[in-house]
């Protein structure tokens, strides 16, 4: 049986981390092997630096540049990353292509659905469950002015407003182009929080391998 691969997805402030580690407390505390894994592999130079520069808010020369740097890293990242990871057990994904997607949209002049069409063409980095927060960036905001860190591109208000647009847009596509479930659903309070943990176990626990649980 193929191991799950989970991805979370949604804006900065969202409740991503929160969630991550809600799961992997709960799946530990069940004695279930689940693995964390980040966005990016980081194995290709030429690759890392474009990302780079995506995160920070600029722009590639040309959209086809940025999406071909962009699929070599994911295919990068499906190889040596993901596909060992997921041979032990279910693998958590804070991010994934979806927030690609919708980075290279915000910064190209391009619908969010080809990119998401192009990334998904990386079957091997696709995954099983992705989980869009969509918790009001309002609210998103607040949480991340309690922050001590700097604020990073995409956390200005008229941005994240944006790119909480574009995850809708992004989400549909993904089911277009794949047929894989996309679960959408806020994660403003406690009770939010509580839902998506239990959604999320038992997707976990369906395919935990049954040694990883004795």
């Amino acid at each position: 049986m193929s191991l799950v691969l989970l991805a979370l997805e949604g804006i900065a402030g969202a409740g991503k981390s929160t969630l991550r580690d809600r799961l992997l407390a709960s799946a530990a505390a069940e004695s279930i092997q689940v693995g964390h894994i980040g966005q990016f592999s980081w194995l290709s130079l030429e690759s890392t630096r474009t990302i780079i520069g995506l995160r920070a808010g600029h722009p590639a020369q040309d959209s086809d540049r940025a999406v071909a740097a962009v699929r070599q890293d994911l295919q990068l990242h499906a190889r040596h990353n993901l596909a060992p990871t997921r041979s032990i057990g279910p693998l958590i994904a804070d991010r994934l292509t979806l927030s690609t997607a919708c980075l290279l949209a915000v910064l190209h002049d391009r619908p969010v659905a080809e990119y998401v069409r192009e990334l998904a063409e990386v079957t091997a980095a696709r995954s099983d469950l992705t989980v869009l927060l969509t918790t009001p960036p309002e609210l998103c905001r607040t949480r991340l002015s309690r922050r001590s860190t700097p604020r990073r591109f995409g956390e200005d208000p008229p941005t994240a407003a944006r790119l909480a647009e574009l995850y809708e847009a992004a989400a549909t596509a993904w089911t277009e182009a794949t047929g894989l479930p996309v679960l959408r659903h806020s994660c403003a309070t406690e009770s939010d929080l509580g839902l998506l943990v239990a959604t999320c176990m038992d997707r976990l626990r369906a395919y935990a391998p049954q040694t990883a649980r004795m």
